[in-house]
């Protein structure tokens, strides 16, 4: 329901990263059956892996383009986030975007195990 806070987890991840390097990576972030959304950049939505992971927990993704994603402030830098998508954290930039004006990042990006993939959580009243 809008106007109702929800947790959106984002995610920022390689190309090589599996279900369960995003699954390892959502659950150091805390976010293990508090989240309500999904979140990533756009055309990252559609990977695989994250598609496979999204379905397992039967979460809705969304995607974010890059002037949104540009657009948030970040609490961290990752080089390899700022390189491909000028942005400080694609995690924590997702999570922002889609969690909707006025959002705050529950905690910053944790990475997985592997290294592979990050997610980050925010809390926010989708509009």
């Amino acid at each position: 329901m809008a106007g109702d806070a929800v947790i959106v987890a984002g995610f920022g991840f390689r190309a090589t990263a599996t279900a369960d390097s995003l699954a390892d990576a959502l659950s150091r972030s805390g976010g293990r059956g508090r989240v309500a959304v999904l979140a990533t950049a756009e055309g990252k939505a559609n990977a695989h892996a994250f598609r496979t992971f999204a379905q397992a927990l039967s979460l809705p993704v969304e995607d974010v383009d890059a002037t949104t994603l540009a657009r948030q402030e970040t609490r961290t830098r990752s080089q390899a986030s700022l390189t491909a998508r000028g942005v400080g954290s694609v995690a924590e930039a997702s999570a922002l975007a889609v969690a909707g004006p006025g959002a705050r990042l529950l905690a910053p990006r944790v990475v997985s195990a592997d290294g592979l993939a990050a997610c980050a959580l925010a809390e926010g009243d989708r509009a």
